[in-house]
């Protein structure tokens, strides 16, 4: 079993030494694929470079490095490390994701069964204290305690993609140019 709030402790102060905010770290592939993914972002514009995850990669591979050198690693298994973006359809993990992002479409499941419900998609309205609003199709608003939500995440939509600038695309058309013979 892995300890989140351990990888959390360990992984945090790396991402914040480079100006990054962590999005997420989650732990998925059981036994055959086992990986460890690391998401994060600059705040300022809600993206990572490549060059940003490759840094971010090298750093968390050295402290975990050093804590298994020391006998204390976090992960008992061999696994893959993965660090990314969150992406424009990313998961809302923090109580800020949900106040930033209100007026797009999101889908939010729940850890267990609320009014006869576990899975709500609509219009995020936002955050208030430790609830969470989310206006369904027919507009029917549900209050879903934060501490309840199991996941949720952005829905891809041409407003999300509207809103969503990407840092550069420099060198695209030169790429695409490339790729073509």
């Amino acid at each position: 079993m892995v300890d989140f709030d351990t990888l959390n402790a360990i992984i945090a102060p790396e991402a914040e030494a480079m100006g990054l905010a962590l999005v997420r770290v989650a732990f998925f592939g059981g036994d055959s694929d086992p990986t460890l993914q690391v998401m994060a972002e600059r705040p300022e514009t809600r993206q990572l470079t490549i060059d940003d995850c490759a840094d971010l990669s090298r750093r968390i591979s050295d402290r975990l490095d050093a804590l298994e050198e020391a006998g204390k690693d976090p992960i008992d298994a061999a696994y893959r490390l993965e660090v990314s973006s969150p992406g424009i359809d990313r998961p809302l993990t923090r109580r800020a994701d949900f106040a930033d992002w209100a007026g797009h479409e999101a889908k939010i499941a729940l850890k267990e069964k609320r009014d006869g419900r576990q899975r709500f998609n609509g219009e995020l309205i936002g955050i208030d204290g430790d609830v969470v609003t989310i206006s369904d199709k027919e507009g029917v608003e549900h209050k879903l305690p934060f501490d309840s939500i199991d996941t949720a995440k952005l829905v891809l939509t041409d407003k999300l993609i509207a809103a969503t600038v990407p840092l550069s695309i420099e060198g695209a058309d030169e790429m695409e140019e490339e790729g073509q013979d």
